[in-house]
């Protein structure tokens, strides 16, 4: 389970020369996410998920608020937490001079994944993505879609049992698209805690088990999509939004 409790993050920002100005970028954020589930934090660009999963995945320190993996810590068990956890965007740069199974290797080396079963893990992983027919072929050859498979793949290897993926089919085709999106739901029948962050809600709608919709650094719902469309009387959870904020032009 991930519990962020009342988390909040603050930034300045120079508004002149001489005058800088302070605003909170995630303010006072609190839900649990629970093991077999994928919960969707959504909302437009500039609405605080990407600082808020940062600071989840322990990237960024938040102002104020804590955060825990059943019950551990970053203060007590920083290591302990990072090497059962995964967090991918969709701008995360990878070597692009190896091969997808050459970067793989270094990553079961990395996580200490043992070497007795590393093949056998990485041809595992390989099948599940599509990846056979470009395992072997340098990343700086592959297509975006094939890349972001790689980029899931390095997450997979050590088998954790949370992940953060922070816009991880944005601009991909719509193959590359449901693949990743039918891994994710898989992972997610295996038992593992997925905190899944887009601004596509046509797509949340189809993997989510609970979404946390946000804006301006504030939750401003919470709950199933059926719920939250039944609260807002609308079909989809693109209405829904709107509904929530007034409509278009109160988005920026």
């Amino acid at each position: 389970m991930i519990t962020v409790h009342n988390i909040r993050k603050k930034f300045v920002k120079q508004k002149t020369k001489k005058e800088k100005e302070e605003f909170w970028a995630v303010d006072g954020i609190h839900f649990e996410a629970n093991e077999q589930e994928i919960v969707g934090i959504l909302g437009p660009n500039g609405a605080g998920k990407t600082t808020l999963l940062r600071m989840i995945a322990g990237i960024m320190n938040p102002s104020e608020g804590t955060i825990s993996f059943s019950g551990k810590d970053y203060q007590h068990q920083e290591i302990e937490i990072k090497q059962n956890l995964a967090y991918l965007s969709g701008n995360t740069k990878i070597y692009q001079s190896l091969s997808a199974y050459e970067l793989l290797e270094m990553c079961c080396d990395f996580y200490q994944v043992e070497k007795s079963v590393v093949k056998e893990r990485i041809l595992e992983i390989s099948h599940t993505l599509e990846m056979d027919s470009f395992l072997h072929n340098r990343i700086a050859n592959l297509s975006t879609g094939q890349t972001q498979r790689v980029n899931i793949a390095r997450c997979l290897i050590h088998d954790p049992d949370y992940y953060i993926f922070d816009e991880s089919t944005s601009g991909l085709d719509i193959i590359s698209s449901q693949i990743i999106l039918d891994f994710i739901k898989k992972e997610r029948d295996r038992g593992k805690c997925i905190l899944y962050s887009t601004h596509y809600m046509e797509e949340a709608e189809n993997i989510c088990d609970r979404v946390i919709m946000m804006n301006h650094g504030k939750v401003i719902a919470t709950g199933t999509p059926k719920e939250i469309k039944n609260q807002t009387k609308t079909t989809n959870l693109r209405d829904a939004f709107f509904a929530l904020i007034g409509g278009t032009h109160h988005e920026e």
